[in-house]
């Protein structure tokens, strides 16, 4: 069996997929990259059991077909070394050596067979569909994915919600602490249906979709989610469990509504967190008539910090404390050139919302307040 392609290309696809590859397999063929040769297409696969990534890519040269299995760290390694030039690979069937040949040397290494490599799960007949385009995706996944917890004891919590209906798709993350809703009213299912994607097929999405432009088919049914594009696919175990009722947390009448510029207001939190205490994290907003007293203390060490900013607001007078990490990345990942706080008191939930929403869309974030010790 032979095959040639670019060195710089097949080592860009082979970086793409490796990000799949766990550092520990409890199944050894899981630390190699499951190549398929068959006519002029070579498919590549890469796989943790609980996520796979499979992509395709023209080969020339071609003689014979076959699936192989080559070490990942091995063929990574070898093409990081190389500038770009055609390579020639060579695999034995019978005792699967693969040698890598180039312009003034060769590799060679033994590879597995690829039947032994664990196969994807075919989804249910009851498998639902529906096509997003990149950008709705990837949008819905960047306004979501930072608010995902990392909790063993709740694994629901650990994924992104996608709550599609007949009027909208809703993406939610939540780790307890801190909630993201994002609606895209673009997009429609054509039943009511949920699922709950895991982090790392998230990051995934995350990572290769700005060089997409067409639309991506989602199917999935109980167990699994299939994410096809291009010449790539992306199979991901789903989180089972129900999901929390995320509407039924999100306050309704929080009657004070601070306008505050988002740029300014999060240059001055990431100043003022400087000196916040490393465990609490706490800062403290005290707003008046157009005005905001943002400041933190840190009696341990013996440092504080304090800036006044201008805002808009005409309400009572009103003190909340927040985890300033948290703070800062709500305000990053708020799209627009102002933000909206919405308050009730400094022991519920707080709401912060665009100032204005881009067309179909509503976002909404909460946060829960930290206690005063003043």
């Amino acid at each position: 069996m032979k095959f040639v392609v670019s060195s710089n290309s097949l080592l860009s696809h082979l970086q793409t997929i490796g990000r799949v590859i766990a550092s520990k397999n409890a199944i050894p063929i899981l630390d190699c990259f499951l190549f398929e040769l068959e006519g002029n297409k070579l498919t590549i696969t890469a796989s943790d059991s609980e996520t796979r990534m499979i992509i395709s890519i023209e080969v020339s040269g071609v003689e014979g077909s076959g699936v192989f299995a080559i070490p990942s760290k091995n063929i990574i390694d070898s093409l990081k070394e190389l500038p770009e030039q055609p390579v020639i690979f060579e695999i034995n069937e019978e005792n699967f050596e693969f040698v890598i040949k180039y312009q003034n040397g060769q590799y060679k290494f033994v590879a597995q067979n690829g039947e032994e490599y664990p196969h994807a799960k075919p989804l249910s007949e009851t498998a639902v569909s529906i096509n997003l385009s990149s950008d709705s995706l990837l949008t819905g996944i960047n306004r979501t994915l930072f608010a995902t917890a990392e909790d063993e004891l709740r694994p629901v919590m650990n994924g992104i919600l996608f709550d599609i209906t007949e009027e909208n798709i809703v993406f939610v993350a939540s780790d307890g602490h801190k909630l993201v809703r994002f609606k895209n009213m673009a997009v429609k299912g054509n039943v009511q249906n949920i699922f709950i994607l895991p982090k790392k097929p998230a990051n995934l999405l995350q990572n290769i979709l700005p060089k997409e432009t067409g639309d991506i088919a989602i199917s999935f049914d109980e167990n699994n989610a299939y994410f096809k594009f291009g010449r790539t696919t992306i199979i991901s175990r789903l989180i089972e469990g129900h999901y929390p009722n995320y509407n039924s947390v999100i306050p309704t009448t929080n009657p004070y509504k601070v306008t505050v510029d988002r740029l300014l207001l999060l240059s001055t939190l990431k100043r003022v967190s400087v000196a916040a205490n490393s465990i609490t994290n706490l800062v403290k907003l005290v707003i008046n008539s157009n005005n905001i007293q943002i400041s933190t203390q840190d009696v341990d060490n013996a440092t504080s910090a304090e800036e006044q900013l201008v805002c808009f607001y005409d309400g009572e007078p009103l003190t909340i404390g927040f985890k300033g990490s948290y703070l800062v990345e709500m305000v990053k990942n708020i799209p627009s050139s102002e933000v909206l706080l919405c308050l009730a008191d400094p022991s519920r939930p707080g709401l912060l919302l665009p100032a204005e929403n881009e067309a179909e869309e509503d976002l909404l974030m909460l946060l829960m307040p930290m206690m005063l010790n003043d």
